[in-house]
């Protein structure tokens, strides 16, 4: 049984080391998230992919993702965090490697399955390691140079991948975290501490045992609704696959909720987790506010492409001050929140994220990227800049930290549905199917529309914040 973790501060190497193998792992998930999106038109084309194809690989990732999230934070809580951490780093290595060798659609999307598994043993793990190995006076300030580093990697996502898909292949951006694995996995040996929640080993019988049930049955639901969405444009919504895989959806996530419940303090997702009222709200507004970045990162990167007429490098490019603002910003945002309260920024933040998107609906063919894109894109930058740190910190300091782990990839879990549930409906909603976002006047249309339900959602979630949230209580 390991020693609790030192409490380390950032001011020292195994602080640093510790920080940086946190925010490389991480942000190989969060790029492989986000760069996808710039490479789909090509990805596209050399696999003969539909738009129902473009959405599975996507949606592929994000569905493993999401449904096992739960179960890394709960494994890295009670089996140790560093230990699962570095399983899943090798894990989603392996798997962006399979992705890279994509010969077939199926192929990919079933890699990217794969590759979503492991992330989902590696995300929680980097922010749970964070949160039980630092000082609680250094948490804060940790918390948001994570946010902010990896936030980096999620908007430098599209600009990296740009020119390796311009100057190599589509290929090459799943064949990047190789050497970033590597770099992950020598700071993970040399500073990262082990840890783990020992009240979890010591409930009786509960040492050894996975809630492999209550992870299926969240995968068997998120499945199923995705797989209805996505569908459904060309079976027709009442076809009887689409109708099944609703009805399964519904079924499963019953059953999941009464799974969890009786299974008590050995679920993946214990019930004590939701006698926090707050911890409950900020999930919802994690839902919203991710829905409304995936679905104006799925559209945005293929319309400036098909139809503005960009290259792959030049509309990673133009995402760009996306990074800066998340680089710059994100460290001070966590500092403004831990100071006044998060409620101000959750508010104002996605407000003005709703603006920008609402500006870059009037992007056309030859648009001024100085005049047409970079003001709108600036505006959702500062937005999703004032969300991002405040919104991690106040999610695990709304609950114990004993459930720091399992907290964490609720949080992420619920980041991911939000994303995957935009990109599966969104289509659907905006009339885009078959190979539609190959055709100019029907991929701007549906391009228009999508941005108009992003922003609707960006607003969603400022009223829920400006009405519900409010500062997080101390856990000692």
């Amino acid at each position: 049984m390991p020693e609790p973790a030192p409490a380390l501060r950032m001011s020292t190497a195994a602080g640093r080391g510790t920080l940086a193998a946190a925010v490389l792992a991480s942000g190989m998930v969060f790029l492989d998230s986000t760069v996808v999106n710039v490479a789909l038109p090509r990805l596209g084309a050399d696999l003969g992919a539909s738009v129902a194809g473009l959405q599975w690989t996507v949606n592929g990732y994000l569905l493993t993702l999401a449904a096992f999230v739960l179960l890394g934070g709960a494994l890295g809580d009670r089996f140790g965090r560093r230990r699962v951490f570095l399983l899943g780093v090798f894990w989603f290595t392996g798997a962006s490697v399979l992705c890279g060798l994509a010969l077939r659609t199926d192929w990919l999307v079933a890699a990217r399955l794969l590759q979503g598994a492991g992330g989902a043993l590696l995300t929680p793990g980097s922010l749970s390691l964070l949160q039980s190995s630092f000082h609680p006076d250094d948490r804060a300030k940790v918390i948001g140079a994570w946010s902010g580093l990896s936030g980096v990697s999620t908007a430098l996502g599209p600009f990296i991948g740009g020119w390796l898909i311009d100057a190599l292949s589509w290929r090459w951006i799943f064949f990047l975290n190789v050497p970033l694995a590597v770099l992950v996995v020598l700071a993970a040996l040399r500073w990262v501490p082990e840890s783990r929640d020992e009240s979890a080993s010591r409930i009786q019988g509960a040492s050894r045992r996975f809630d492999v049930a209550g992870a299926l049955l969240g995968a068997l639901a998120l499945a199923g609704v995705t797989y209805a969405l996505v569908d459904a444009p060309g079976r027709g919504a009442g076809s009887p696959p689409v109708v099944v895989a609703a009805v399964v959806a519904v079924l499963a996530a019953v059953v999941f909720v009464l799974v969890e419940r009786r299974r008590g303090e050995t679920a993946m997702l214990p019930a004590g987790l939701f006698g926090s009222r707050l911890f409950s709200v900020l999930n919802v507004f994690t839902v919203l506010v991710y829905a409304a970045l995936g679905g104006f990162t799925f559209f945005f990167a293929v319309y400036l492409q098909n139809v503005v007429g960009w290259s792959a490098f030049v509309t990673g490019l133009a995402l760009l001050p996306m990074t800066l603002l998340l680089l710059v910003g994100s460290p001070a945002a966590g500092a403004l929140s831990a100071k006044i309260g998060p409620r101000l920024l959750l508010t104002v933040g996605p407000v003005l994220a709703a603006v920008g998107l609402l500006l870059l609906r009037e992007v056309g063919p030859g648009a001024s990227y100085w005049r047409q894109v970079l003001p709108g894109v600036a505006l959702f930058g500062v937005g999703l800049t004032m969300v991002v740190a405040p919104l991690t910190a106040s999610v695990l300091a709304a609950v114990g930290d004993r459930f720091a782990g399992v907290a964490s990839g609720f949080n992420n879990a619920a980041s991911r549905v939000g994303g995957l549930l935009a990109v599966a409906a969104l289509p659907l909603l905006v009339g885009l199917s078959g190979t539609g976002y190959e055709q100019h006047t029907q991929l701007a249309a549906a391009y228009r529309g999508a941005l108009l339900w992003c922003a609707g959602l960006l607003l969603a979630g400022a009223i829920i914040a400006a009405v519900l949230v409010h500062r997080p209580p101390r856990h000692r």
